[in-house]
């Protein structure tokens, strides 16, 4: 988890800051206000091969984080537990080969 906050700190900070400002500023409406720039945030870091793994490794972790934000729009802290669940499925995550060739024996 610390490489994919790493890379996205360091690749996407002005579309996170952004984000962040606009979470920040419409506590009961972020949703629908900050969407656009939610998915600036995801289409730049889309792109690494570490946030990659994570997403398709802890799919379900996020997808339980989501729906919960979306339940609990106006207090984003009740998914305490689904980002706690989230981060532990992230930092279990193998990125050490990734970037390498990866060659199988058939």
């Amino acid at each position: 988890m610390q490489a994919a906050l790493e890379i996205t700190a360091k690749c996407c900070q002005k579309e996170m800051e952004e984000y962040g400002a606009c979470v920040a500023s419409n506590p009961a409406t972020w949703q629908q206000e900050c969407q656009h720039l939610k998915m600036k945030v995801a289409q730049c870091t889309s792109s690494h091969p570490v946030i990659r793994k994570i997403r398709t490794d802890c799919a379900v972790e996020f997808s339980e984080f989501e729906s919960c934000l979306r339940e609990n729009a106006a207090s984003p802290e009740k998914c305490s537990p689904q980002v706690v669940c989230f981060i532990a499925c992230a930092e279990g995550v193998d990125i050490k080969n990734l970037g390498k060739a990866e060659t199988q024996p058939t």
